[in-house]
This record gives structure tokens, sequence and C-alpha cells, in this order.
């Protein structure tokens, strides 16, 4: 028996399946960089050898663009031979899932080099290695992670274009922008409580639904967690689940960072605060009216770092269209108090609990590396003090004179390739993975002919 390099004991599984005896099937996780779950189904009795030997995965599954096709510029496919590598479990995520026939599990995997080593391709490492250096430095951040997504109609209008989901309740029907109405959030109750029960199996604490700002649009919060890993694992896992329930009741959960033109698109905002050894969060204010130094230097490094960060935070084409003026997607690296038209939020709230809400990042985005990228900024941040300037009041999206992020997405991704700090806060491999992986997007995208060409073009020039 190989030593499981996650910590992770054969007693775990053993437990499981004493607990479980209905559970046929498992799908094993393994995230890749772009978010999406890649990985196998296996059989009941394969579990086992998984916390024993580990499972092979080819090391190319980390090195796949958005439609699964191999990006050989990452140097993970032929020039490696496309070995396999070792994915082993990750302790206490081996749940059921919940609505499944005949009854699954999932379990989160993490893959690791034949040796044991971190395969530093893999997302979920690249945020392990930023949160070990804070713990180094005597910091342990904490953060939960908010879920904004659609619940579409699975058939397409008469133009083509998407549109809101009917209640699955009684089938209602609402184009209205219903941000915030209890009723219409009625019409999706059973979905919702299917929701929520997947989320107890899994051990997630979902909390508050909201029908957000825009027709079919809702967000769903999560319980902050004292770990980041853990908090980036629960918005993955719950997308999952999202999705999955859904299918189940005959709809489309979107996670389109802009899936609807005329209207806002969904975020996916980084609440995270730094508690230090003993508890104590060195984000709070020690005297009345004047912020905390490690909050202020901790807002000077988001800013700093946001420009060339932001392919990170904004990773597809679409993801772009969802800055715009006064629609709740920052266009500037701006901070303020109490204020959702800036990038960098703080909220209302004592002391004890003050926090920063990073506001950038689309929904489509992979959380690991949204989470790595802002713990390094924040050490940039603390190791530098470096001053964030004055916080902006009012209208945030007058704020022209801070605008230093990139307007598009190609500029995003010539900036990312040639950041040293996200070399840093990623690490050179996945750097390097990822930025080669959304070249190769991009490349797709360009040379594909869209309809928006033939509508503007083809009866025009």
């Amino acid at each position: 028996m190989t030593l499981c390099p996650t910590g992770a004991t054969l007693s775990e599984a053993e437990a499981f399946l004493a607990a479980h005896p209905e559970i046929e099937a498992i799908d094993l996780i393994l995230t890749d960089s772009n978010g999406i779950a890649r990985g196998k189904i296996i059989r009941r009795h394969e579990l086992a050898a998984i916390y024993t030997s580990g499972r092979g995965f080819p090391i190319s599954i980390l090195g796949l663009d958005i439609v699964g096709e191999d990006v050989h510029e990452t140097g993970l496919i032929w020039d490696q031979g496309d070995g396999d590598l070792k994915a082993w479990p990750l302790p206490g995520t081996l749940v059921p899932l919940h609505n499944t026939t005949p009854p699954r599990a999932e379990v989160l995997m993490g893959l690791y080099e034949l040796d044991g080593r971190p395969m530093t391709s893999d997302p979920r490492h690249a945020l392990a290695r930023q949160q070990a250096a804070l713990a180094a430095e005597g910091h342990f951040p904490a953060a939960a992670f908010e879920l904004e997504f659609f619940l579409l109609d699975p058939k397409r209008d008469a133009q083509g274009q998407v549109r809101p989901a009917a209640a699955v309740l009684d089938g209602r029907i609402s184009g209205k922008t219903e941000v915030y109405s209890v009723d219409h959030l009625h019409g999706m109750v059973p979905l919702f409580s299917d929701i929520y029960k997947g989320a107890e199996l899994a051990g997630i604490t979902a909390e508050t639904m909201i029908s957000e700002y825009a027709p079919g649009q809702y967000e769903l919060t999560l319980r902050y967690r004292a770990d980041v890993l853990t908090a980036a694992d629960d918005l993955l896992r719950l997308k999952r689940i999202v999705r999955a329930q859904a299918r189940a009741h005959g709809l489309t959960a979107c996670f389109m960072a802009k899936p609807i033109a005329a209207y806002a698109g969904s975020g996916m905002h980084f609440h995270v605060s730094l508690p230090d050894a003993t508890g104590r969060n060195i984000f709070s204010e020690r005297t009345e009216g004047t912020w905390a130094p490690e909050l202020l230097h901790a807002l000077g490094g988001l800013r700093a770092t946001m420009g060339e960060s932001m392919l990170v935070f904004a990773p597809h084409l679409n993801s772009w269209r969802r800055f715009a003026n006064q629609s709740y997607a920052p266009v500037s690296t701006n901070w303020g108090v109490n204020n959702r038209s800036v990038a960098l939020r703080i909220p209302e709230g004592p002391a004890a609990s003050r926090r920063i809400e990073h506001r950038p990042s689309g929904v489509d985005a992979n959380p690991y590396l949204v989470a790595a990228t802002i713990l390094a900024g924040i050490r940039k941040g603390l190791a530098e003090a470096i001053d964030p300037g004055p916080e902006t009041t009012g209208n945030g999206y007058d704020d022209e004179a801070s605008v230093t992020i990139p307007r598009d997405w190609a500029s995003a991704i010539a900036a990312a390739r040639e950041s040293d700090f996200l070399k840093d806060a990623l690490g050179p491999e996945m750097h390097r993975t990822f930025t080669e992986v959304k070249a190769a997007e991009y490349q797709r995208v360009a040379r594909t002919i869209s309809d928006v060409d033939y509508d503007l073009y083809l009866h025009t020039v």
C-alpha cells in the first residue's frame, strides 16, 4: 500500500461504504484550469483501491482547452509523452450525491507526480501553496464565495436567444427583473429544496437565496469558511449541485458570465478576512474611525496587481461582456465602503468581522485560481505596505482615474503572460498551463465565424 499524499485514509472509504450500502458508483472529480470537472466514474468495488494506490490519470487532462482539446503549448501533452500521473482522493470530500438513479457519490481528487509531489498544473495546488505561504507568515485567511447563476429554458426562443426558465412549481413565466422578489423565488422552491439537500449531503452550508438583477438570475450565498481551500471546494461542488438539480427539473443552470446581453451578468464575489495565529482578525480596526493598516495594505496589493490578474478573474471572451458602466461589475481598480460600484468593497458590519469583498470575478472563473491570485495580492500588499490610495465614494463608475485594468480579453491574455506577479501567484507551471490554454481558446474563438458576422456583413459589404 502506498501512502496517500493528501492524508486520506482507507478507513474513510470503508466507513463511507458501510454507511451507504445503496451507493453503486462514485464520480472521481479533478478540476482543470478552466474549472471544469474532469475524471472518471468508478464502480463501488473500485473505491478502496483509490485510497490505497491512487488512480492513474493522463497528465494531459490538465492541458485541455474549454472544449476538451489538447493544448500542446502547455507542455503537458507530447513533451512528456502523455504519461499517467497519480490522482489521489482529498480527505473529507467523499460524499453521496442527491437525487441520483442509481445512487452515486463523488470524491474530489488532486493530481500528484508518481513520487508523491504535487503536480503543479493542478489549480488546487496553486491555492494550497498561497495558503501555506500566508500561514508561514502568521496569517490564516477565512473566506466565502457568492454564487450567481441563471436558470434558463433548455429551448431557445424563435430568434435563437436564451430565455428565463418557467417556474417549476406551476410553469409561470416572467421576463421581468424580479430583483429581491420573494414571491418569484417561490416558483422555484422545489428546485431550491433539492439544491439545499444536495449541499447538505456534501457538507456545504448553503444559505440565502436571492432573486437577482436580471430575468432568471439568482444568487446563493455560502457559509464563511476558516479554510480557503474548503471555501473554493464548496463553490465548485455547489455549481455541480445546482447544474445537476436544475437538469433533473428540466431546466438549464447557466454559469456564463453574461448570457443575456441586455441585463447584468453573473459574478463570483470573494469575501476574505485575515485572522492571525490567535484568531484575531488583523483587518479589524483597533481605533474607532481608523482603518487597520493591514486592511489598507491588502487593498493596496489587490489594486496594484489587479490589471495583470484580470485574465484569472475574466478568463473567457464572454467574461468581458460583463464589464460595463452601472452593471454591478467593476470597471476600475477602486475601493470603497458599503459601495457596490467599486472593485474592492468593505462591507458594513462589526469590526471583528471586517473583510474585503473582491468583486471583479465572473462566475465562469476558476475559484482555486481566483483565490490563489487574491491571496498573493494580499501578501504583496502586506509585505510592501502598499498604499491603496483614497477611498471612492459615490458612483465608482465615474472614477476614471482608477482605470488600469485591461479593456478586452486579448489585452488581458497579453498582460497575464508577461506578469511576474501572476507567475509567482500561480506557480510557473500553473501560469504556463493557464495562459497557454487561454491563448488557444482565443485562437479558437478568433477563427470562428459567428452569427454577428453574418448579421453585420453578409448582405452589407
